[in-house]
């Protein structure tokens, strides 16, 4: 819903209003009102005000009020529906993300390598409006958190609740071919020409019944491109581990990548491979696949306005008609 007003420069003649309801006042003060000699004047003063007279500025605040209405109609307020009509095709796009235990390494500080990941996945999403793209994530066994959607508020809300294999309580693993055969299977039936995969792990494949190099085999059967994307920095990085009393403790664990195997998967299917090693070149490398995956799509934008003068236009009348009957009936000047 848009609002606005349509010629919004008369809206500075309201500036007036408080001038024009302390005029009334301001003349009475500056004026000199005549008056007659009285011997005496305790009983006029004893008499007291009446209603009639309490209530006659009420006159003028209708007045007033009547005018202020007036002076925002003619500003001409309206509101809108806009509308975006979507010509051309977006880009299919499947999102298979490692959430093994290994994902919580602290080398992505100050969060750990899923967090990060999150982040820069939906800031990649959001800026792709117009695309389908759905979630995979996988450790020992892949599951599919979202199909392919172009509703990304919940795909987003689906994606920040991922939460690693360890907290989950599913078995931990690396099961890349897994990941790569789910999220093809995800995109096997889409229609649109360019149909994407954009896997990330940090680890090698060690689990699941697929081999990811059959599964990258079978995407690219289907035209599917895929960008593999190996995160996590070489050589000891901090883990968090409980201990035998629940106490969490950071020890260093050797980093384990397979990037022979995420280099042969972007191969097979015409896709890239990409190494990020801190947050920044984890965004860096989303960024760059935006680039590459541009959808072409060409969006019109239109506004249906409603005009909302006459809301405001029928009141004021009631006003000056309500103003100028109690001025000629119960609030009438005696000449």
């Amino acid at each position: 819903m848009i609002f606005r007003f349509e010629s919004p420069w008369f809206l500075a003649l309201l500036l007036l209003v408080p001038v024009l309801g302390a005029w009334p006042l301001l003349a009475k003060k500056w004026s000199r009102p005549s008056g007659l000699r009285y011997a005496d004047v305790k009983l006029a003063a004893s008499a007291g005000r009446s209603w009639r007279v309490a209530l006659r500025p009420m006159l003028t605040g209708l007045r007033i009020l009547a005018l202020a209405l007036i002076i925002v109609a003619v500003a001409r307020p309206q509101t809108g529906q806009a509308r975006e009509i979507v010509k051309g095709e977006g880009v299919d796009i499947a999102l298979a993300l490692d959430i093994s235990g290994s994902m919580a390494s602290l080398d992505f500080e100050p969060q750990n390598r899923l967090e990060a990941a999150k982040v820069v996945i939906s800031d990649f999403v959001q800026g792709r409006p117009y695309d389908q793209i759905g979630l995979v994530v996988f450790a020992s066994n892949a599951f599919s958190q979202s199909p392919p959607t172009t509703d990304h508020n919940v795909l987003l809300r689906l994606l920040d609740r991922t939460e690693l294999a360890t907290e989950l309580g599913v078995e931990d693993g690396t099961a890349i071919g897994m990941g790569l055969a789910n999220a093809g299977n995800m995109l096997k039936d889409s229609d649109a020409k360019s149909k994407v995969i954009i896997l990330l792990t940090d680890g090698d494949n060690n689990a699941g019944e697929i081999d990811p190099l059959t599964a990258a085999e079978a995407a690219e059967a289907l035209g599917i491109k895929v960008y593999t994307i190996g995160m996590g920095r070489p050589g000891q990085v901090p883990v968090p581990v409980r201990d035998a009393f629940g106490g969490e403790r950071v020890i260093y664990q050797e980093s384990t990548l397979d990037e022979g195997t995420l280099q042969q998967i972007a191969e097979i299917t015409g896709g890239r491979y990409y190494r990020a090693e801190d947050t920044g070149g984890l965004k860096q490398i989303y960024e760059e696949i935006d680039n590459l995956e541009k959808s072409q799509v060409e969006v019109e934008r239109f506004t249906r306005y409603q005009e909302l003068m006459a809301w405001l236009l029928i009141p004021a009348l009631g006003l000056i008609v309500s103003e100028m009957a109690l001025r000629k009936t119960v609030f009438r000047k005696l000449p």
